[in-house]
């Protein structure tokens, strides 16, 4: 029989965020897989945990924590995504023949939403290629969605696009219009002109929390300061940003 899989969206740190077909979701799931990916973020395992012991009913339903295989930091950007996907299909293949009999249903928590830099459907999509299954996707309030509640802005001026793209894209093509800037390890704001606005959230919608609102220039360092002590003192940091020109 077909295994079952449902990519659940949880929100971007706040339990509250969690919709109703969400929890419907979580109610028919007897195996919740998540990635192990060390210490330094074992919180987020933690936090996947305690969404399912607020909203699961009954009982019997188990973790399974997988450890995440290691990327290239160097060469090839996209064939180093596409050697890791590959190798997180692996380690998911295994584990659903193993601990998923046939017929059951399983789980993967999304952080935010499947939909937006996160590659829970491409693994699966890959997996789907060995394993006989059939998926659902559960959207989930993003991290956008979160920030621009957070900061009471909307995403988007009167009648004009805004661009959802990564720090790296940030630093090799510069800021052209407003923009949402996800995966920054390197503060890439900092590139922009003194005059560009920012608004930026990190842990959104968890107790650690931190929002910063104003130019690049007048608070630029401080957001990058704060960034690395808080990545110092949890180990981690999850955070995006929305930039507009002058």
């Amino acid at each position: 029989m077909t295994r079952r899989i449902h990519v659940i969206g949880i929100g971007a740190g706040d339990p509250d965020y969690v919709t109703a077909q969400a929890i419907s979701a979580l109610n028919d799931t007897a195996v919740f897989f998540a990635m192990d990916k060390g210490e330094s973020k074992g919180d987020l395992v933690a936090l996947r945990r305690e969404v399912c012991e607020r909203f699961i009913e009954k009982s019997g339903y188990r973790f399974v924590e997988l450890a995440d295989p290691s990327r290239a930091k160097s060469g090839d950007y996209r064939q180093a995504v596409n050697d890791w996907h590959a190798a997180r299909a692996d380690v998911w293949a295994r584990a659903m023949e193993e601990e998923l009999p046939d017929g059951g249903v399983g789980a993967f928590l999304a952080w935010g939403d499947p939909s937006l830099y996160d590659s829970t459907l491409r693994i699966l999509d890959l997996v789907a290629q060995r394993v006989d299954l059939d998926y659902d996707v559960i959207p989930g309030i993003t991290a956008i969605q979160a920030l621009t509640a957070r900061h009471r802005i909307p995403l988007n001026d009167i009648g004009e696009p805004v661009l959802i793209t990564t720090g790296r894209r940030l630093r090799d093509e510069g800021l052209s219009g407003a923009s949402v800037i996800m995966l920054d390890g390197d503060c890439a704001f900092l590139t922009c002109p003194p005059d560009t606005r920012i608004w930026w959230g990190a842990y959104l919608g968890t107790p650690n929390e931190l929002l910063v609102a104003g130019t690049v220039g007048a608070d630029g360092e401080r957001i990058a300061a704060l960034r690395a002590q808080a990545r110092e003192r949890h180990g981690w940091i999850m955070d995006t940003y929305l930039l507009r020109p002058a």
